[in-house]
């Protein structure tokens, strides 16, 4: 695991050239439910986000707060991305407030006893559709026997216009045995439909507002969440 932190940098240093142009965004978001892959991990919440991005190269953080459930998962992931034409490459490190050290402390490391879980990911937009594999590569994720379960998770996305808005069908399924899914082998986990459009509050401010369908056929699951942004 220690190897990742001298990676991320090395990659910082390869492909961002000090001359680029430098961009940053900060987002929130307030879902009625936090959906994700098609598995609930808690009900209404407030998602923070906030990026800096240069010469295809991006850093992020993504966070989650439960608003109507103090038990609820707090949830706080770093993602490191790069892209080139259609395809990207990244690695996000998970930390939840729950998980294999019951004090929750960010900085616990150890394997046997950590709330971090570090994910690779690689993809390719082909513009009509969208592929991306995701695979766990240590932190927090064992199966039953106590070995690494590598769980991976593939997402398949298409966006249409339809009726006057934008719209994305996606299809993601995990294609082994693992308990971060709740899977016993391959399966679809993730059949969603969602659209979104801005809402005009007044003649000069607007607000962004999503909805979105989603069904788990491996539970036997379904969920309808509504989404505004800030």
């Amino acid at each position: 695991m220690k190897k990742l932190f001298y990676v991320i940098p090395a990659m910082a240093a390869v492909v961002a050239p000090l001359h680029a142009e430098i961009e940053t965004s900060v987002s929130a978001d307030v879902v009625s439910e936090y959906v994700w892959r098609g598995v609930k991990c808690g009900d209404a919440a407030i998602e923070p986000a906030l990026a800096i991005s240069s010469a295809g190269l991006e850093l992020s953080a993504w966070g989650s707060v439960g608003i109507t459930d103090a038990t609820d998962t707090r949830e706080f992931d770093l993602t490191l991305s790069y892209s080139f034409g259609g395809a990207s490459v990244g690695v996000t490190d998970y930390w939840f407030s729950v998980g294999g050290d019951p004090a929750g402390r960010y900085f616990k490391y150890a394997e046997d006893a950590t709330n971090h879980v570090f994910e690779a990911f690689v993809g390719y937009d082909f513009g009509f559709a969208s592929i991306s594999w995701y695979t766990n590569i240590a932190g927090n994720d064992f199966n039953a026997d106590g070995d690494r379960a590598f769980s991976s998770y593939c997402e398949l996305a298409a966006p249409f216009s339809f009726g006057g808005l934008d719209w994305t069908a996606t299809l993601g399924f995990v294609p082994m045995e693992t308990p971060l899914y709740g899977t016993d082998g391959f399966a679809v986990t993730n059949i969603s439909l969602s659209t979104g459009k801005s809402l005009d509050i007044t003649d000069s401010f607007s607000i962004p507002v999503s909805a979105g369908l989603t069904f788990n056929p491996c539970d036997e699951s379904a969920y309808f969440v509504l989404g505004i942004s800030f």
